[in-house]
């Protein structure tokens, strides 16, 4: 002990981890300690601008008023009852939400892998209660390269070795078909017993892996020709990430909430978790229409916290700063000007070979191996420099500032990114 003491404050706090805590993620070299905005502090007291805001789940930046005050005024008035009672905030969040999105139910959860489990398990049971297929035989299908979150069912439908590789036996129930490829999606609904078709609008985790611009509106079509469950995870692209409200929106224009412009293709089951929080409490949600959400019924599904009154307060806020502070508009202005410069970048150097992605969800892809250390070793640069960012799948680097950044910051950053990988490259 008295050696970790004599160490720096940052040093003894990783080591701290090290020694404690399980080894199941692998962290930059940098110990948060504030945040506000845009903007977090080391425990030294070094500020950064943040450009993964916790994988899209601090769209409204860290600490926002507005949702903080929520939080802390229900928490001293109510935290939980469970949902063994009724409580004060949960029906004015369902009303609110329900409104927002334009479905009729809403089943409140904690995590985005609940939200995700909670919709297998609602597709399955439509499946068989409204569809007809024999108990036990409901398929749904996914695709590879995909990120619906670790838990045991999940993990079972994955191709990322590091996710499911010794945490067999996996769950039966699936089809794997590549992503945005609509001729093999095409083949899988021909196959006998098909409930609902699982994807994200755009692959996060694969790297910001951006599809078609018509291969969601495609697959929403033919799964309504099937009569198969469109299942839209928008945990990470939804709530104004990528310049809409929701990604499935397509290039929508609108100017606040989503109007339905027809480029909405509107999912049977929606899947919302990490910005609904506004970054400050566990909230996720699975949103669907009568139809589909009626199959469950009491005692068949549920959450101790799900739908507790913090969450209800936090996620009301957390939706109305996004409609407040326009941040639909300021995502699709600020992303596109992030990828011209990001291209003029990419012009002028070998480094780095592509930019992609929608709104202020975008990645760079270096030009090495997936199995190289040079996108980690670009992270810890720019971290010496006061941008925080994560690679991911090796020799992909996601970037993904809060919402509420300005123009101005962002020119700042973007500086602070090529001066970055101008110095990396000498």
């Amino acid at each position: 002990m008295s050696t970790i003491m004599e160490m720096s404050k940052t040093t003894r706090m990783i080591e701290l981890e090290a020694q404690h805590g399980a080894h199941n993620y692998h962290p930059l070299p940098v110990v948060l300690h504030r945040g506000e905005g845009v903007y977090v502090w080391d425990i030294e007291g070094k500020r950064y601008y943040d450009f993964l805001s916790a994988y899209s789940a601090v769209n409204q930046g860290h600490c926002h008023p507005k949702i903080t005050k929520a939080l802390v005024h229900q928490a001293e008035q109510l935290a939980l009852t469970s949902r063994a009672f009724y409580n004060s905030a949960l029906g004015e969040y369902e009303q609110f939400i329900t409104s927002y999105f334009g479905f009729d139910k809403v089943l409140p959860m904690n995590t985005g892998a609940e939200a995700v489990e909670t919709a297998i398990k609602l597709c399955r049971k439509w499946a068989y209660e409204v569809k007809g297929i024999d108990e036990n035989q409901a398929q749904i299908i996914v695709c590879e390269g995909n990120f619906h979150g670790r838990t045991t069912t999940i993990v079972s439908f994955s191709s990322d070795s590091d996710s499911n590789k010794n945490f067999g036996p996996y769950a039966p129930g699936f089809i794997s078909i590549p992503y945005n490829d609509i001729e093999a999606l095409k083949s899988a609904l021909s196959q006998p017993n098909v409930a609902g078709f699982l994807v994200e609008p755009i692959q996060g985790e694969a790297g910001v892996y951006t599809p078609a611009d018509d291969f969601i509106q495609k697959a929403h079509a033919l799964c309504v020709s099937k009569g198969v469950l469109f299942i839209a995870d928008e945990v990470q692209t939804g709530i104004a990430r990528t310049g809409s409200l929701l990604a499935v929106c397509g290039n929508c224009s609108c100017e606040n909430k989503c109007e339905r412009q027809n480029t909405y293709s509107k999912p049977d089951i929606l899947i919302l978790g990490k910005a609904l929080s506004g970054g400050v409490y566990p909230v996720s949600a699975v949103l669907a229409d009568d139809e589909v959400m009626m199959v469950i019924k009491p005692g068949q599904h549920g959450s101790t916290f799900g739908g507790n009154p913090i969450a209800a307060r936090v996620a009301q806020a957390a939706l109305e700063v996004v409609y407040d502070e326009k941040l639909i508009q300021n995502a699709r202005k600020l992303g596109e000007i992030f990828r011209q410069e990001l291209n003029r970048i990419i012009s002028e150097n070998d480094l780095l070979t592509l930019v992609r992605g929608k709104g202020l969800l975008n990645a760079i892809v270096v030009n090495d191996s997936p199995e190289s250390k040079t996108a980690w070793n670009i992270c810890v640069a720019l971290k010496n420099n006061g941008l925080l960012a994560k690679p991911t799948h090796g020799n992909i680097i996601r970037f993904a500032p809060p919402l509420v950044m300005t123009e101005e910051q962002l020119m700042e950053c973007i500086a602070i990114i090529e001066k970055t990988i101008t110095e990396f490259t000498k």
